[in-house]
């Protein structure tokens, strides 16, 4: 199964609360933020009621931004009395040249089983961002999506394809039911020369608009930086608002580092290197290297190789907080070299996948062992630096001067020794090592554990301690990431980003508070259901990075399933 990546949807200030769903898709990733507020006085004619609202969604192809389904439209409300709408249109086919064309036939929506939350924020109360990417990335709407789409939940969610959100309004307008979304409302006022605007303007353009637009450009559109409680003009909604987006990438871990393109994971420390080649540097002809990072400059001066080498220049960054795609520029100058290039960057944050609630009437009678997991791993890297040592050769240039008048006297050098010498090179070797360890343990709070065995149902907890050892500080990171995997998922689909606990060199990795446990133990609970044996979760350590890539590491450790908790547990008479 794919895990939703992220709908683009900015945070609004105002929360309100929502019941969490049951379940989660494991990759999808919302683009959506919002704003809006306060809605003015209406008349008999034209009027909205907070809550008469919906979300239309399309499915794009993520390749050529093309429309790769029909749209649906989704709401709570039972909107049978629209009189007019516009059909069932996108906002990137009207962008693409789609006129706007009234419908005066019945109106077709869907009642999803799990209410959507509240989309357009007004005087009734504030859409919460948070529950609306929640909602819109849970495994059960997006699997509700492919079944009316078409797809099957694997295509679907196999980053080929992207799914549109636009918020929609229905309201009265002359006295008639109509269904709009935000770019429709703003087609149809410039039909009307402004008349829709003059009566309905809180909500066709501020409310409906605002209420998602995109925190990331991405499917064509781009970021929203503006106000988020003013009212907005027509062109401003076709071109900027009223959308949100549902992207979808493979939830693997990251590739092997090569000298082209990288993925690094968000707030991550890192090291970022380029080859450079060419004629010959030395410190009467250096080379200097300019990367340019998310609006920064950082200059690597001296960098140093003889005739026919290479010498590794690197920076070293932290990464941003937020998931993107970033392209690196490269320029190199000086030393008889002149060259320029790029590095593509993707930043990913692995956060966000926690195994769901366990229940005691969780069950899996088709259970059985998945194969552990294996990826690529590096504990050890070494790197030469070319060091310039002037190779000295001292020459005695005469200068031969006359010392006397015309008829007597001699000839004198005057001359002086001249160093005629070279650069040679020396290269320097550098190293760095790691090293780690993972133990798992029952959790304090197990009332019958013994040893390493436990029952299934209770509690385990994990620390992970990674040692770096190097010869070159500035040049290689700590450990950063631990990812841990559980045999219950098949080492897949949901995980612990672990936390880091102590940093540096000597870093120490631990589950993160659980807040499923009553006590918030830094604890993952086994399923009830677990036959017993050997319980074997597996980690990927990774991020330690060094400018010949990164150090990473396959950690597993186990404890030993026992019985189920409930046979701790009897039953009692009541008390009469």
């Amino acid at each position: 199964m794919k895990r939703i990546l992220s709908v683009l949807l900015m945070l609004t200030l105002l929360l309100t609360l929502f019941a969490p769903l049951s379940a989660y898709a494991d990759d999808g990733d919302g683009n959506i933020d919002h704003g809006g507020g306060g809605l003015g006085n209406g008349s008999d004619a034209n009027f909205w009621n907070s809550g008469d609202e919906g979300v239309r969604v399309t499915v794009i192809r993520a390749s050529d931004h093309a429309v790769a389904s029909a749209s649906v439209d989704f709401t709570n409300r039972h909107p049978d009395d629209i009189v007019i709408n516009f059909g069932k249109v996108s906002k990137i086919a009207y962008n693409n040249g789609h006129a706007l064309a009234l419908n005066t036939g019945q109106y077709s929506y869907v009642n999803p089983a799990q209410p959507l939350p509240k989309i357009i924020s007004s005087d009734q109360g504030q859409s919460s961002i948070e529950v609306i990417k929640e909602y819109f990335c849970s495994e059960y709407m997006v699997m509700r999506i492919a079944q009316l789409t078409g797809f099957s939940y694997a295509t679907l969610t196999n980053g080929s394809y992207k799914i549109l959100l636009e918020p929609i309004a229905y309201f009265t307008l002359y006295g008639a039911r109509v269904a709009m979304t935000a770019t429709e409302a703003a087609l149809y006022d410039q039909k009307l020369g402004g008349d829709l605007r003059s009566k309905m303007a809180s909500l066709t353009h501020k409310n409906l608009p605002l209420a998602m637009f995109l925190d990331t450009p991405d499917l064509g559109y781009p970021a929203w930086t503006g106000s988020r409680d003013d009212r907005v003009s027509d062109s401003t909604i076709i071109s900027s608002l009223g959308l949100g987006i549902v992207r979808f990438s493979a939830a693997e871990p990251p590739p092997n580092v090569n000298t082209q393109n990288y993925t690094y994971r968000v707030n991550t420390e890192v090291i970022t290197p380029v080859t450079v080649s060419g004629g010959q540097s030395d410190p009467d002809h250096p080379v200097t290297v300019k990367f340019s990072i998310g609006g920064r400059n950082y200059t690597v001066g001296n960098v140093y190789y003889p005739g026919g080498d290479s010498q590794l220049a690197w920076v070293r960054w932290t990464t941003p907080s937020t998931p993107q795609t970033m392209t690196i520029r490269v320029s190199v100058t000086g030393g008889g070299s002149t060259s320029e290039g790029t590095i593509n960057a993707s930043i990913v944050d692995l956060s966000g996948h926690d195994p769901p609630d366990p229940n005691a009437d969780d069950r899996n009678s088709s259970y059985s062992p998945a194969s552990m997991p294996s990826n690529p791993q590096k504990t050890s890297a070494s790197w030469n630096v070319w060091r310039p040592v002037w190779h000295a050769d001292w020459v005695w240039v005469p200068d031969w001067i006359w010392h006397g008048d015309d008829t007597s006297g001699s000839w004198e050098d005057d001359g002086s020794w001249v160093d005629h010498g070279w650069w040679d090179f020396a290269s320097d070797t550098y190293t760095a090592n790691l090293s780690a360890s993972m133990s798992v343990t029952p959790d304090g709070k197990d009332p019958t554990a013994s040893g390493e065995t436990i029952k299934s149902g209770y509690g385990i907890n994990q620390t992970t301690a990674a040692s770096v050892s190097t010869n070159q500080s500035s040049a290689v990171t700590g450990a950063q990431t631990a990812v841990t995997y559980f045999p219950e998922f098949g080492y897949k689909t949901y995980w612990r980003l672990l936390d880091q606990t102590a940093g540096g060199y000597n870093a120490r990795f631990e589950f993160a508070p659980n807040r499923y446990s009553t006590y918030n133990r830094r604890t993952h609970f086994t399923p009830l259901w677990m036959p017993d044996g050997s319980y074997t979760p597996y980690t990927f350590l990774e991020d330690c990075w060094t400018p010949t890539g990164m150090l990473s590491m396959n950690l597993t450790d186990s404890v030993t399933i026992r019985g189920t908790l409930w046979s701790d547990w009897r039953a009692i008479p009541a008390l009469p």
